[in-house]
């Protein structure tokens, strides 16, 4: 752990370099795909990336430690007062690990968020992401409760949804345990996380059961089947390429599941219709960008109340990189918001979409 703490504290110091000296060292100008600008420091991160083996080239296991050690390195603090427990809930299904964030001026009156990490179903944990996770307990005012469904290839499709089925259940039936009201929930996720989060929400609504407050998606992985325009121009984007995007599929779904099935690819149900309202966030230089947008447009044609925000100059998994993308007086001035900046925005208009505010 010393070590971890030393070569976090190097790496800070080392993209709080100026920003042409940072691209200086991956080899001179800025990258520039898609008519978007990389942030300098994500643009270093993914140079570094490159002397390392690609998580396709992994075992699981493998993938899951490296995923892991990058995540502490790159992600920032806990929000000041906000509390943390890790629990089991036990659930319909059995029991599933779970993380709780409160903040100490929690809202009574607030509901539950249910999130899912990302990771393409096959890495992540509740630990992932654990500052945007305090960012929205804080932001919010309400519990957060971080979800750890099962993994593939160990439990492929449609193990993990049943999981946040379940723990959304567990969490409307239970919310007063966090002081927050029964009955009243949100869910939300990143990635494969989102995937999920707009999977129930689908559910829900098939099997005649409450929408949540909102369904809060972070550049959401909701079309498995198509091939869209960003999926070949940011194939070779860090940290999730067009490769790692396959290696993950290829070990979450099984040999007989269809990509096009709605329950993988929520793009593709029929009737959007009726579901939660949604705030949906995706990353400029990401092969997801598209796919994400296309929820978006898809929801808003269905009548489904949607705030929209596409932040160009950042990387597909901003919410785990805001230790070393934190808000800074040189990042205002240029207009470019930092990961964290991003993730305190799409935290408020989550709030503002569950007290029925205007964006």
């Amino acid at each position: 752990m010393p070590d971890l703490v030393l070569r976090r504290v190097a790496l800070r110091r080392v993209l709080a370099l100026p920003r042409p000296l940072l691209r200086l060292a991956c080899g001179g100008g800025a990258m520039i795909q898609g008519g978007r600008t990389l942030d300098a420091r994500l643009q270093f991160l993914a140079c570094r990336a490159k002397m390392r083996p690609p998580i396709s080239s992994l075992t699981p296991s493998e993938a899951r430690l490296a995923v892991a050690e990058t995540e502490r390195m790159l992600d920032g603090p806990v929000e000041p007062g906000v509390a943390i427990e890790t629990l089991t809930l036990a659930s319909e299904i059995g029991p599933i690990p779970a993380r709780a964030y409160r903040p100490a001026d929690q809202d009574p009156a607030a509901p539950t968020l249910v999130f899912a990490h990302g990771g393409g179903g096959v890495v992540g944990d509740i630990a992932s992401s654990q500052a945007f996770a305090s960012t929205l307990a804080a932001v919010l005012r309400g519990p957060v409760l971080s979800v750890g469904y099962r993994l593939a290839p160990e439990n492929r499709f449609p193990a993990p949804l049943d999981d946040m089925m379940a723990a959304l259940r567990w969490t409307r039936a239970n919310g007063g345990r966090f002081g927050a009201p029964a009955g009243r929930v949100a869910i939300g996720g990143e990635c494969l996380g989102a995937n999920l989060a707009a999977v129930v929400c689908q559910e829900l609504r098939s099997r005649g059961e409450a929408q949540p407050d909102l369904q809060l998606l972070l550049y959401p992985l909701t079309d498995i089947a198509s091939e869209t325009p960003s999926m070949r121009l940011y194939a070779d984007a860090w940290p999730l390429g067009r490769a790692t995007l396959d290696w993950f599929m290829g070990h979450y779904l099984g040999p007989g599941d269809s990509p096009a099935d709605p329950r993988l690819s929520p793009l593709k149900a029929p009737d959007l219709t009726g579901l939660a309202p949604a705030v949906i966030a995706t990353a400029g230089f990401d092969p997801l960008v598209d796919q994400g947008e296309a929820y978006a447009r898809a929801l808003e044609g269905a009548g489904v109340p949607v705030v929209y925000r596409c932040y160009d100059n950042l990387a597909h998994g901003f919410a785990a990189f805001t230790g070393v993308m934190g808000r800074t007086a040189r990042d205002a001035a240029v207009g470019a918001p930092t990961a964290s900046a991003a993730c305190h925005e799409i935290a408020t208009l989550a709030r503002g979409l569950i007290e029925g505010r205007p964006a």
